[in-house]
């Protein structure tokens, strides 16, 4: 067992060296230079495609993209809710990847409906935008996003109590056997009597991914922005629609990985051992663990609106 633990622990070894020497803050530092560079490479490039240069286009995709990557890499909250609910739940890599890409590309569309309705509805200027966004839908993003925490935390306590009552609570009972198994159609009636596992699984896989996708989707880019509002004024709007999904998938490109990561690290953890009593407490810690990381997180960014 402890020869299957080594690579989870190796990684938090890892992550915490990489705290303790303030990695994470050089992160943050060069992923806003990062953005800071390809905002200028941005301007140049809308300059180019408004006065019709070939290739013009496609840089500006380029930038676009980049600029997203790099905005995912620093503080965020996107990243951090994709990576919490992935070690929390049991969702699978390619449905959390997906989850990842449709919160990106949502996040997108909240700003392409914001900016052109704030524009044409309430004629607004830029600087009016991007304050509403950060003074009044940036706090309402985080307050989500700690609510999602808090739902991890309180379902891993439960699963957790739940698990150390059911390894102390005898197994042998009294069953009443049917000649049909939970959720399938019975021969007498004709109907399902309960839904199955399975059925429950999507009910709650759709419930969640809506509530994980308004969390992060609600607060839109402001580089996303910055760049629909500047095409408009330059009457090349479309391209700036395409800009903004652009800078979409740039961030999607992070939390891919993040959520590839959560998924890894929670099925390392959970595959270490073999008996199913401990599996199932070691998935309910990582659940409260992730809640627990959420709720900092949001809390951390909404300090300065309290």
């Amino acid at each position: 067992m402890l020869r299957r633990l080594w690579p989870v622990a190796l990684v938090l070894v890892g992550l915490v060296a990489v705290w303790a020497v303030g990695g994470f803050s050089h992160l943050s530092t060069w992923a806003a230079e990062g953005q800071r560079d390809f905002q200028n490479a941005m301007a140049r490039s809308l300059r180019a495609l408004r006065g019709g240069q070939p290739g013009a286009f496609g840089a500006l995709m380029s930038v676009c993209f980049a600029y997203g990557f790099f905005h995912a890499v620093g503080p965020g909250h996107g990243k951090v809710l994709i990576g919490g609910y992935g070690l929390g739940t049991r969702r699978k890599m390619g449905a959390l990847a997906g989850l990842a890409v449709a919160s990106s590309l949502a996040q997108a569309t909240t700003a392409v409906i914001f900016a052109y309705g704030a524009i044409w509805t309430l004629e607004w200027t830029r600087q009016q935008i991007v304050d509403t966004t950060e003074r009044m839908m940036a706090p309402l993003s985080y307050t989500l996003i700690a609510c999602v925490g808090l739902w991890l935390l309180i379902r891993g306590l439960r699963r957790g109590f739940k698990s150390v009552s059911h390894a102390h609570h005898p197994h042998a009972h009294d069953h009443h056997h049917h000649d049909h198994g939970e959720g399938e159609v019975c021969s007498e009636c004709g109907h399902k009597h309960a839904p199955t596992v399975e059925d429950l699984d999507k009910i709650h896989s759709l419930r969640d991914a809506l509530v994980l996708i308004g969390a992060i989707a609600i607060r839109p880019c402001t580089g996303a922005l910055f760049v629909l509002i500047l095409t408009w004024q330059m009457e090349i709007a479309w391209q700036g629609v395409a800009g903004a999904y652009a800078m979409g998938l740039g961030t999607a490109s992070v939390t891919v990985g993040i959520a590839i990561g959560a998924v890894w690290f929670r099925d390392r953890a959970s595959l270490s051992v073999m008996d199913a009593g401990v599996a199932r407490r070691i998935g309910a810690g990582l659940e409260v663990l992730a809640g627990l990381i959420v709720i900092a997180v949001a809390l951390r960014l909404l300090m300065p609106f309290l």
